[in-house]
C-alpha cells in the first residue's frame, strides 16, 4: 500500500509541476518577452510594435464593410454586413450617396476602433519603464489617422517624459502601415459617382485604366450590387453595397 501511495504522490506532483509550467508559459513569458524586447531608447519602437497588428485587422475588418466596423445600412454577403455606400429603396431612380466624406469617415472609424489598445499599449509602455525604475510621467493625447498615397499613417498626441539620472522627453510617436486603401476608396468614390448619376459603373473601365486593380460587380436579387475592389499584387481588398436605377422583375 505504501509503494502505490508513493507512486500516487509522486504523479500528484509530477500534475502540479505540469500545470506550473503551462501558467508559466501562458502567463509569465508573455510579459517577458515584452520587457527583453524593450528598449529604453527607442519607445517608438514599442508602441509599433504593439499597435501595428491591431491597427492592420482594424483596416482589413473596415475595408471589408464598406468602411464601418458597425454598419448600420447594409446588405449581409458572403456572412459579411456590408455598408451601402449609394441607396434608394425605389425603383427606376439612381440611389443617394450615404457616406459623401468616406476618406474622412473611414480615418474617424479605425480611430475610434483602436482607441483601447492605444490606451493599453501607452500603459504598458509606461510600465516597462516604472519596472526598470524610472520616473515617468505620461501626458496622454489625441490618436489621428490619415489615409495617404500607399501609406497609412497613424499618430498620437502624447507625451512621455522619462528620467534615471537624466531626462529624456518624447512627443513623435506613430506607426506607418504600407496599405493602398487611400487608393482603393478613391476608385470606390468614382463607381458611386456613377451609381449615383447614371445607376451603374462598367467594372470593365477601371480595370482598363487601372491593370493591377480587379473589379467585381455581384447583382442580388433585390437589385443590390456588391462591388469588390481587390489589389492583384498584395491581395488588399474594398468591397462595399449598392442598390441604384432598379427595375422591377418582368421589366
Amino acid at each position: 500500500m505504501k509503494g502505490k501511495r508513493g507512486q500516487v504522490t509522486i504523479f500528484i506532483i509530477i500534475a502540479i509541476l505540469i500545470v506550473g509550467l503551462a501558467l508559466f508559459f501562458f502567463l509569465v513569458m508573455p510579459n517577458l518577452n515584452i520587457r527583453t524586447s524593450f528598449d529604453e531608447k527607442n519607445p517608438q519602437a514599442f508602441i509599433q510594435n504593439c499597435l501595428d497588428t491591431k491597427i492592420q485587422d482594424s483596416i482589413e475588418i473596415i475595408s471589408l464593410q464598406g468602411g464601418s466596423v458597425h454598419p448600420e445600412h447594409y446588405f449581409e454577403y458572403n456572412d459579411i454586413n456590408i455598408q451601402y455606400l449609394c441607396y434608394t429603396n425605389e425603383n427606376y431612380k439612381t440611389c443617394l450617396i450615404q457616406k459623401p466624406l468616406l476618406k474622412q469617415n473611414i480615418e474617424f472609424e479605425i480611430e475610434n476602433d483602436i482607441r483601447e489598445d492605444v490606451v493599453a499599449c501607452f500603459n504598458a509602455l509606461k510600465e516597462n519603464y516604472e519596472s526598470r525604475n524610472y520616473n515617468v510621467n505620461l501626458e496622454t493625447g489625441r490618436t489621428n489617422v490619415e489615409l495617404l498615397p500607399k501609406r497609412v499613417v497613424v499618430s498620437f498626441d502624447y507625451i512621455l517624459t522619462v528620467s534615471k539620472g537624466s531626462a529624456d522627453r518624447y512627443d513623435s510617436f506613430n506607426v506607418i502601415l504600407n496599405n493602398n486603401l487611400y487608393e482603393l476608396i478613391s476608385i470606390a468614390n468614382s463607381i458611386v459617382e456613377w451609381e449615383a448619376t447614371v445607376g451603374e459603373a462598367d467594372p470593365r473601365l477601371y480595370m482598363t485604366y487601372y491593370p493591377d486593380l480587379k473589379v467585381e460587380k455581384n447583382l442580388r436579387d433585390d437589385g443590390t450590387r456588391i462591388y469588390i475592389l481587390t489589389d492583384k499584387n498584395i491581395g488588399n481588398r474594398f468591397q462595399f453595397a449598392s442598390r441604384s436605377l432598379v427595375f422591377p422583375p418582368g421589366y
